[in-house]
């Protein structure tokens, strides 16, 4: 047993896969919105995701486990919780919780660390619980292993900009990323905060995005916290940013996939090419939209879990996808999970790698602008 991952490509031999045992429509908290009349939650409402959903989540993500085990991986599943319940702490209530889906949102691992994130939705403030057992496990089974926490966040109403929902709404999409560039969305920064799924490891390198989850200040305490990495704040062209593994996809050392309608900023893109990295556009999904009660978009197709720098995991229906990383010299390995996006995210979104064989490697030794 040994804790070690430095970037999203080495050879995967230890991971944790999550479970979608009772996942809610989160209630309502100042950090999200969750508007579904269609599917019987319109705005304001909450509860739990229907039983047969649940069911069919659990098939695939039960299916992902076997496939990794049959591949001689290592594979852990987190306890759930009474997710349905109130929570609160002396500052304030929260009338639910979320699920325990998507770890990487919550864990991060960089060498010999595991991390755990803020998260800035108050539904998600207690969902490291489900998490913990093995955490304490790993600890007690690693001597070297490095266990952190980031400060819990207050999540006052000092954390959130006051109305900010309806004005952003009223907004064009041009408006919307421009907000989105300047990194002023719904979190203030009045304290840090950040999702660990916001940030992609290529050795020495971090890439941070800020989002609806992570702010400037939480970009600022994962620089600090890590003094020897180099931490970049970057934003993509997209109105509703959540989680950059989406967006900016890192496959192997000089490969990057991209989603090409959420533009990278051009320093960004420079600091890849004086690297000698390539961007690759991704294949345009299968689908025109996210599944119901998924806060996803289609771009989850891009969602991908590498099991080594030739080997990857792709959503069985998504051929395009898997088409375009087959011409890129990747085994591609099919995986159905469209019914895990209501849950939380994709293939990328439900794991955690715990032990990538591998070091820690500089992928990029030239300078580029801020970066």
């Amino acid at each position: 047993m040994k804790v070690n991952a430095w970037n999203e490509w080495d050879p995967l031999t230890h991971v944790v896969v999550g479970r979608a045992d009772g996942t809610m429509v989160q209630a309502p908290e100042p950090a999200v919105v969750r508007d579904w009349p269609e599917y019987g939650f319109p705005r304001g409402s909450y509860g739990p995701l229907p039983p047969e959903m649940v069911a069919a989540a659990n098939e695939q993500l039960d299916n992902l486990a076997r496939i990794l085990e049959g591949r001689g991986i290592r594979v852990d599943r987190p306890e759930t919780l009474d997710f349905a319940r109130a929570v609160a702490t002396p500052e304030w209530s929260q009338a639910s919780m979320f699920g325990a889906m998507p770890v990487r949102d919550v864990l991060l691992t960089v060498g010999n660390e595991l991390l755990e994130a803020t998260m800035s939705f108050r539904s998600r403030w207690f969902e490291f619980l489900a998490y913990r057992p093995l955490i304490e496990s790993y600890f007690r089974e690693d001597p070297g292993m490095r266990w952190e926490a980031a400060p819990k966040p207050r999540l006052t109403r000092a954390s959130y900009r006051e109305g900010f929902w309806e004005a952003y709404e009223a907004l064009s999409e041009a408006e919307q990323v421009a907000l989105v560039r300047r990194g002023e969305l719904v979190l203030s920064e009045a304290e840090p905060l950040f999702d660990a799924a916001d940030v992609a490891r290529c050795g020495k390198d971090l890439f941070v995005q800020l989002s609806l989850a992570t702010n400037r200040a939480g970009g600022r305490w994962l620089r600090q916290h890590f003094p020897g990495h180099r931490v970049h704040l970057v934003t993509f062209g997209n109105p509703h940013p959540m989680h950059i593994d989406a967006t900016w996809v890192p496959l192997r050392p000089g490969l990057v996939l991209h989603c090409a309608e959420r533009p990278a900023e051009d320093e960004l893109v420079q600091y890849l090419k004086v690297n000698d990295w390539e961007i690759v556009r991704a294949a345009t999904p299968q689908r025109a939209g996210p599944p119901p009660l998924s806060a996803c978009s289609r771009w989850l197709s891009m969602n991908v879990l590498v099991l080594d720098p030739g080997t990857v995991c792709v959503e069985a229906s998504e051929t395009a996808q898997i088409e375009q990383l087959g011409k890129l010299g990747f085994e591609v390995v099919p995986v159905p999970f469209w019914d895990v996006a209501a849950f939380g995210g994709g293939l990328h979104c439900a794991t955690l790698d715990v032990h990538r064989e591998g070091v820690l490697e500089d992928y990029f030794p030239m300078r580029y602008g801020r970066f």
